[in-house]
């Protein structure tokens, strides 16, 4: 991978990811694998199905990201460690709500493209 090539993709995943979450949150399945992790502020989940059940329990009807900042560097085995700071405003909520969002980026075993490997999201409360 060419020394900026990391950015590039980490910049792509992350406006597919947010793009995706908020207007279709179904459509991010894909985007995990069966060794996946999300650590969902205190909570672990492992796998596509648990990680999707948990992404679809979220009690809000509507939901919109605000990336801020974007950090990556290229890690083991050809990934990429993401770091992602925004806001997110839910349904009718007057004040957004400040997050903080770590993925590790793996290679598709099948070649082309990333999945989401370990993905750890915080809010920023307090």
């Amino acid at each position: 991978m060419a020394s900026n090539d990391f950015a590039s993709v980490a910049m792509q995943f992350v406006q597919h990811y947010y793009n995706t979450f908020d207007t279709n949150r179904n459509g991010l399945a894909p985007l995990y694998g069966e060794a996946s992790m999300l650590t969902f502020e205190d909570a672990q989940f492992k796998g596509v199905q648990q990680i999707m059940q948990k992404l679809n329990s979220l009690q809000f009807q509507q939901i919109r990201h605000q990336v801020i900042k974007v950090d990556s560097q290229p890690s083991v085995n050809n990934g990429i460690l993401v770091f992602v700071t925004g806001t997110l405003m839910v349904d009718n909520e007057a004040n957004p709500l400040k997050f903080a969002q770590v993925f590790h980026l793996q290679p598709n075993a099948q070649g082309g493209g990333y999945y989401c490997f370990n993905d750890l999201f915080r809010l920023n409360i307090g």
